[in-house]
């Protein structure tokens, strides 16, 4: 879905088919298998050791084609899984077989959702950090990422992500994220995502935070937008952040705001 703007969120799938990712490599011999069982699937013995005799003659004409040989591991792999279906049937009642009752099987499918799950979080959080972003540049381009809207855990991320796609309201989700930064609302009423934050934030937004909240201790009112806080902030982040703690040993020198 494209925005106002023409900003479209990055979605998972073309993440993944982003240059220069990392591809998950074939496992032939785990094809092999697969394709071993769902044909076995049903086979009673005698099917199983038809099929398996097939498979080994196969085998047997594929050495002399090296083409056909190099199947990265396939073959033997086919080869290796129909011998073990035929025991198993012959140590059992014969059959028909049934992958979904095949401990081996049962057992691999399992480990396979083990290893898959940290990937499946993360494309889950891509996802999660793409919609949040899609929300707050329509909000940003609406004019309504105000003090009602709270921060939450990931937006540096999500603003990560408009800054990467040149977006525009960016700008609006920095001035944003730094007034949330300086009031310590949302989920930055949390220390220690204000200490993650020094991480996490440009330097420029930083500054603008500090700045605002040494302005609010000195008793001045910083409810408007104060867009010279910002640009300030921008062209020279070591001087707001000298000016913030300048105005703060003021304060400190009149015993608090009035």
């Amino acid at each position: 879905m494209n925005t106002s703007g023409g900003w479209r969120p990055r979605r998972v799938p073309e993440a993944r088919g982003r240059a220069g990712a990392p591809r998950t490599p074939i496992d032939y011999a785990k094809v092999g298998r697969s394709s071993v069982r769902r044909r076995a699937r049903g086979m009673t013995h005698s099917e199983a050791v038809a099929a398996l005799e097939g498979a080994e003659l196969d085998a047997h004409l594929a050495r002399r084609d090296e083409a056909a040989a190099d199947d990265g591991g396939r073959r033997a792999a086919e080869l290796a899984e129909w011998q073990r279906v035929v025991q198993l049937l012959a140590a059992t009642t014969g059959g028909p077989y049934d992958p979904d009752a095949d401990a081996v099987v049962q057992e691999e499918l399992a480990e396979d959702r083990r290893r898959e799950e940290p990937e499946q979080q993360r494309r889950q959080e891509q996802q999660r950090v793409a919609d949040r972003a899609e929300e707050l540049a329509r909000l940003g381009g609406a004019g309504r990422l105000d003090r009602s809207v709270p921060s939450q855990a990931g937006d540096e991320a999500a603003r990560d992500l408009l800054d990467e796609n040149r977006d525009y309201r960016t700008a609006k989700v920095d001035a944003w994220l730094a007034r949330a930064l300086a009031d310590q609302s949302g989920h930055y009423d949390d220390p220690a995502a204000r200490v993650a934050a020094v991480g996490s934030l440009p330097v420029p937004v930083r500054a603008r935070a500090a700045l605002l909240a040494a302005l609010a201790r000195t008793g001045a009112s910083v409810d408007g937008d104060l867009e010279f806080v910002g640009r300030l902030a921008q062209a020279d982040p070591a001087a707001t952040n000298a000016l913030a703690a300048w105005l703060d040993d003021a304060v400190a020198v009149k015993g608090g705001p009035a």
